[in-house]
């Protein structure tokens, strides 16, 4: 393993691996949530994030290997806010033999210097309230707790 980690935009030839990394968000959020589907499951669309000109998909890489995703997405903030459209972060993940390193600020930072460049001052993102090492490391970055959504399941 490396230490000097490199972040980039993501390619078509990425795919197979953000792929397998998009399974890895699903297995480390089925603790998290019950109601994801005990079977495949598919989260992004991430060829169409990276052909969107208001998108970006970041990865982070260890030489050529990549160990480390992110992406950003503009969408249009709801009509009484102060902002028109906000950045989403979404597809956080990073290996596991590569967690506690500082990728992930790494990839927010980049992430968040894209944001910048479009022009967008808001960033918003959704983890699960019982995910305290993802609060964490978003807290680390500048991120601070806004909304906590309730859910009920009823059972028939």
């Amino acid at each position: 393993m490396k230490t000097e980690i490199t972040i980039r935009e993501a390619v078509d030839s990425d795919l197979p691996v953000l792929l397998k990394y998009e399974q890895g968000v699903v297995k480390a959020e089925r603790p998290f949530d019950p109601t994801i589907k005990d079977a495949d499951v598919t989260y992004y669309d991430l060829g169409a994030l990276m052909e969107n000109p208001r998108a970006i998909v970041m990865v982070a890489c260890d030489g050529d290997k990549i160990v480390a995703t992110g992406y950003a997405l503009e969408k249009p903030a709801r009509h009484y806010l102060d902002h028109e459209t906000f950045a989403y972060l979404g597809f956080m993940y990073t290996d596991p033999d590569y967690r506690g390193m500082g990728i992930n600020g790494k990839i927010v930072s980049s992430l968040k210097d894209w944001c910048t460049a479009s022009g967008l001052t808001e960033i918003r993102l959704h983890v699960y309230s019982e995910n305290e090492p993802a609060i964490r490391a978003y807290e680390k970055v500048g991120f601070k707790r806004h909304m906590i959504e309730m859910r009920l399941r009823i059972e028939s």
